[in-house]
Parts: structure tokens; sequence; C-alpha cells
């Protein structure tokens, strides 16, 4: 477990140096960042754990906010805020409450405050160790809840729509795509034909979501040669055992190509 943190903050002060302190007590790397979009960019690369001690500059700080919330969306970075009630509110109008892995309100238990990074970092550090989905739809209910279901034993990424899924393939590779087959503006189809025409990621499984389940509907789904298909009024349990499925075929189909090498 590497433990680097990012601590973001405006000016010094007597509590700010104690927690640098403590953390440097506890074996962390601390690498400081003023609260601007500029400084935040440059070190972002370095750890997945951000701290921000917040202050009265925060209702100033609305574009490193919005682009705090970017990255904490895009790249999954564990965002922790430290500061007034006030100072956290102010925060979640720009940075949704969901993003925030942990808020830590003043005055506070120190040693409790550094328990709970050695935490977070430890269940990040099992949570990477798990496969990655990408989820792709146009319906933010439906996003959710797969998203609830499937994130108990995978990495779940959501977008809600097929550019916004070829961003993030063009800097990232998810061990499966869960494509929704009919979106708008570029349906799920559109979507398979760019990922397959490109060599760097055409290797990516996708499987299709479906409303439709009769013959000829799947038929069609199926000439487009996907890795798979799942229908969209699948029950919790079928959905994760589908997919459990799929890993573990894959899994036993490297095993086998490897023998034959």
């Amino acid at each position: 477990m590497q433990k680097k943190v990012l601590l973001i903050h405006k000016g010094k002060s007597f509590m700010l140096n104690t927690i640098v302190k403590n953390l440097v007590d506890d074996g962390y790397e601390v690498v400081e960042a003023a609260p601007e979009m500029e400084e935040i960019a440059a070190h972002k690369g370095e750890t997945e754990l951000i701290l921000m001690y917040l202050g009265d500059y925060v209702d100033d700080a609305a574009g490193a906010l919005v682009y705090l919330k970017d990255i904490c969306t895009e790249e999954d970075k564990l965002l922790v805020l430290v500061g007034t009630a006030t100072e956290i509110e102010t925060v979640n109008k720009s940075i949704p409450a969901a993003l925030v892995a942990a808020t830590v309100e003043r005055p506070f238990d120190m040693k409790k405050m550094v328990e709970q990074l050695d935490w977070l970092l430890s269940a990040n550090d099992d949570l990477a160790r798990r496969k990655n989905i990408l989820l792709v739809d146009d319906d933010s209910t439906f996003l959710k809840m797969v998203k609830d279901w499937l994130s108990t034993k995978y990495r779940v990424t959501i977008v809600t729509s097929g550019a916004q899924a070829l961003m993030y393939i063009a800097d990232n590779t998810p061990d499966l795509i869960l494509l929704d087959y009919e979106m708008p503006v570029t349906s799920g189809p559109q979507v398979l034909e760019m990922i397959r025409s490109e060599t760097k990621v055409d290797s990516i499984p996708v499987i299709f979501l479906t409303g439709k389940g009769d013959r000829e509907s799947v038929m069609k789904v199926l000439a487009l040669k996907p890795d798979g298909y799942l229908l969209k009024s699948m029950e919790r349990p079928k959905l994760i055992a589908a997919i459990d499925d799929f890993f573990e075929k894959r899994k036993y189909q490297k095993l086998h190509d490897n023998n034959i090498q």
C-alpha cells in the first residue's frame, strides 16, 4: 500500500502543520498543493488519495472544486474533506457527497482521522485488484441500480453516453464494457464499431445490454458479434451470475491459450 497523500490547502496554520506531522509520523509522503486547477493537475497522478483542508477560500474556489469533481468521477480518486459543517456543505454544492470518500468535521480526533485514511487506502488497494467494468447507459436510474449490484464484487465506472465511453477507454482499459444497445446520438452498435476499429482497444470485451428479448431482436444484436448480450430486465442474482460466468470462462480460455503456445 503506497502511503502518499495530496494535501490541498490555502495558507499555513498550527492545525495544518499538526496534520502534516501526524501523517508523516504514520509513514505518509505528503505532497502539498494550493486549491487551483493547475497545481492539482500537476500532482493528481502521484496518488489516489486527496485530502482537502477547507477554509474560507472554498467560497471562491468554484473552478478547483469542479475540477476535483471531474477527476473523482473519471479517475476514481479518494477525496477526503476536512473542515466545518458549513465549509463541507459549500463544497458539496460543487462536489456531490456521493463522490466524497469521507468527511472530517472540525474539531476532530487526529489519530482517528489518520486511521481512517489508512483504512481508505487499504480498501482501495483491495478494490484495485478487482475486475474493472465500464457501464454505459443513458438511463441514470438503471446505471445507479446496476452499479450498486455489481460494486460488491467489481470496480464499476459509469458513463451516460457513447462519446463518454470512447473518451474513457482512450485513457483506461476496462476488463469489460457493458454497453446499452439503444442510446441516442451515438448508439451501442456505433460505439462497438468504433472500438473494434481501433487496435489499441479492439480487444476489450463488449457485452450489449438490451431491453428486447424476442428472437428477431436478439439475432440483430448478435449479428454485430459482441462478446455477449444481457437483458436489462434480468434480476440482480442472474445478472451478477452472468458476469461472474463471463470472467470465469475468459480465465479458462486464457489458460487454454497459454497451454497451447
